[in-house]
Order: C-alpha cells, then sequence, then structure tokens
C-alpha cells in the first residue's frame, strides 16, 4: 500500500483543517497509507484522526499575524533551514511515496532534496497565473495615507515587497543546492510538482496554465467539537446571524459586532475561539468557543467572518450570504472575489463600525437567497487520487 504523508504549517487552522479534511476522504478510499505531520496547537478542535499523526515544528500564530500586520516577511533564513531539516528527518523517517502540504514552504526544498513527489494545497488567488487585483490589507500605511492613496502606494510597491518576502527562501534554495524560484512570492507560496488549488474554478480569473496546476474544488471542513447545551433552544422567530472572525481574524472587532447586532431584530451565535473574553452579554446573542461550523453556517441567514476562504466557502455552499472583514491580504483577495461574484459584501476591517454592520445585515436580509450549483464547492477527490495512482504507478 502506497505511504502518503503530509505536512501542514499550522499558523492558522485553515491550513490545518485542510490537510486533516483531505487526508479523511483519502483515507476513506482505503487504498493508501495515510501519515500527517503537523503542530498539535489546535487539537482540541480537531480531535483524533484514523491515521498516524507526528509532531511538526511551526512558528507560533501570534508571530505570524505580528509579520502579517506589518507586511515584513514571515520565515527568516533559520527558520526556513530549521524547516528543511525538520522535513529532511521526517522523510527519511517515514520514507513516503507522494507529499501533500499546506503552507509548508520547505517542502518545495525538501521534497526534491528527496525526490519524492510533491502536491502543495493553495488557493488560486495566489497563483502567479491569477488575472486579479490586489487590494490592499490592514497595513500602517492606510492609517496614515488614507485608502485611496495606500492603495496606489501599495499598487507600486508590490512587486518589490513581494521580491523581498522571496530572498530568505531562495538563499535557502542555494544553500541546498536546489534551483532558486525567483523573484515573486507567488511562485514561492504555489511552487510544486501539483499545484492543488482549493477553490471553486468559476470564481478566479485565470491565464493559461500549466497541466500540474489543478483545481480541485473547496476543501470544507467543521471542528469536531460538542453543541453547546443551548444550541437546540436557539429561538427560530428572527433572522440567524454566525459571527465567527475565526482564528486570523481581527478579534478586536467582536464587541462592536455583538454591541450592533443586539439591537436588531435578529438573533446571533458568536463563536470566539478563544481569541477575546467578551464582558458584556445580549440577550439576543448565545456565545460559545468553538461548533461545528457546518451546522451553524446551515442554521444561519447570514454569515459574518473575516472572509477567508475556509468560512466564505462553506457559506457559499449552504447558500447564505457573507459579510466579510478582512484584515489580511489572503482574506482581502478572498473575499474581494466573493463580493466580486455576488456571494457576499466586504467591509474593510479597519472601517468596520456600528453604521456599516447595521446596513450591510439590513442589505443582506433583504436580498433573494442566491442558488448555487453544489458541485461548484465541493470537493473532487477523485482528481487527487487519479493524480496520485498515476504519479505513483508512473514512478514504479
Amino acid at each position: 500500500m502506497k505511504h502518503i504523508l503530509f505536512f501542514s504549517e499550522a499558523v492558522t487552522l485553515a491550513h490545518i483543517a485542510r490537510c486533516i479534511a483531505l487526508a479523511n476522504e483519502i483515507h476513506r478510499s482505503g487504498n493508501y497509507k495515510i501519515t500527517i505531520a503537523a503542530d498539535n496547537r489546535y487539537d482540541e478542535i480537531i480531535g483524533s484522526v484514523p491515521f498516524q499523526r507526528i509532531p511538526l515544528h511551526t512558528v507560533s500564530s501570534h508571530y505570524f499575524e505580528k509579520k502579517l500586520a506589518k507586511g515584513l516577511p514571515i520565515y527568516n533564513v533559520q527558520t526556513l533551514t530549521d524547516y528543511v531539516n525538520e522535513d529532511l528527518k521526517i522523510i527519511d523517517e517515514i520514507k513516503p511515496d507522494f507529499i501533500i502540504g499546506d503552507f509548508r514552504l520547505s517542502l518545495a526544498i525538501s521534497s526534491r532534496i528527496k525526490k519524492i513527489p510533491y502536491a502543495t494545497i493553495t488557493n488560486a488567488y495566489w497563483s502567479p497565473y491569477a488575472d486579479i487585483a490586489y487590494p490592499i490589507p490592514e497595513l500602517p500605511l492606510t492609517k496614515i495615507f488614507g485608502i485611496a492613496v495606500a492603495q496606489k502606494l501599495f499598487d507600486f510597491a508590490r512587486p518589490f515587497v513581494f521580491k523581498l518576502h522571496t530572498l530568505a527562501f531562495n538563499k535557502v534554495c542555494k544553500k541546498y543546492r536546489q534551483p532558486e524560484l525567483g523573484s515573486d512570492l507567488r511562485q514561492v507560496y504555489t511552487h510544486a510538482d501539483y499545484t492543488l488549488y482549493a477553490d471553486i474554478e468559476s470564481l478566479i480569473p485565470m491565464k493559461a496554465r500549466p497541466s500540474n496546476h489543478v483545481f480541485i474544488g473547496p476543501i470544507l471542513w467543521s471542528a469536531n467539537v460538542s453543541l453547546p447545551v443551548w444550541w437546540s433552544k436557539l429561538p427560530s422567530d428572527k433572522p440567524f446571524i454566525f459571527v465567527t472572525l475565526g482564528s486570523s481574524g481581527d478579534s478586536s472587532l467582536l464587541p462592536m459586532l455583538l454591541e450592533t447586532l443586539s439591537q436588531m431584530s435578529v438573533t446571533v451565535l458568536c463563536v470566539t475561539a478563544k481569541k477575546t473574553i467578551l464582558k458584556k452579554t445580549y440577550a439576543n446573542v448565545f456565545i460559545t468557543e468553538f461548533i461545528p461550523a457546518d451546522l451553524a453556517v446551515k442554521k444561519a441567514d447570514i454569515v459574518i467572518c473575516n472572509g477567508g476562504s475556509p468560512m466564505v466557502y462553506q457559506s457559499i455552499a449552504e447558500n447564505k450570504f457573507v459579510i466579510g472583514l478582512p484584515s489580511n491580504l489572503d482574506q482581502y483577495l478572498m473575499m474581494t472575489l466573493a463580493q466580486t461574484a455576488g456571494y457576499g459584501e466586504l467591509i474593510r476591517s479597519g472601517k468596520a463600525d456600528c453604521d456599516s454592520i447595521t446596513h450591510a445585515v439590513t442589505q443582506a436580509l433583504a436580498l433573494d437567497k442566491r442558488v448555487t450549483s453544489s458541485d461548484e464547492c465541493s470537493l473532487d477527490i477523485n482528481k487527487i487520487t487519479e493524480l496520485m495512482d498515476s504519479v505513483l504507478k508512473n514512478s514504479g
């Protein structure tokens, strides 16, 4: 039986969640042995898995968020070198036939050293073949110059910033005598033998791309936690709003959101993800740390989230309007595309206030429900297994 080794960078829940969800789907086929290497920081909501798990070091989520907030490179030469060395040690121990990673950038180096076929899970809006614009995220520039001027400065500086983010990676490539990947951050983020886009293909405009860049559909996942004791008692006589800013959203917005929604004729379910302590309570607001997202979204009329791909796709899959409050570039890219396609509304997290939230919720409740093809928002597991079977057959 062929052995598939997953590596997940756990800087946000999304990366490890996608790996776990995909590994579960592949495991169900019964045709492969699965091992996943990942940090244990989210074990409380991931729960047990039916395959081997081994520890993997990941920089802290707090460190990751601080770097993003300042627009600085996330990984330095030493960190990436440590990552490659840990990758190599695990690969030698497991001896996999195929590697799948999610934002474990070092695998582009370590998999080549070991000559193991490698596929990366990513989003197509990070692809060098994506035909899109790049909105400025919440950076100090936006507060100093305002959005319009800051966007022009960002458009001018972006190629240089993207190059800055590749310097450490290319130095580590050189250190291990592997080909450098150039000065475009998007190449570093998506480089692999096979690049798997966990997206709705029709959502993201693309230029002509190589055959090893494949859309597999969104990878949906929900926390493996019990429902709150009050779940069955939630009122059903008013519109239902699900609020979650996830592991990487601006949790400082939650008090304002709940204060605003408490004054509307709605029922609110808020997930804190242990990111903030809410001191005030409201009669129409129910609060919990985590909840299975699929059940919460299914119950909701509107989802308010950070605009990142996991919750946006979960909302699209359930035909629910999404209000996104993005802060980092990944969230801005996803939510901009979702808004353009009519799936929701983007409110800049730096500009979100009571008035903008009230207006967005009121407008969303007045809309006719959007009809979405379920095929658009489902994972095509056959594409992945057929790809692996072909690669492994040809490699002997």
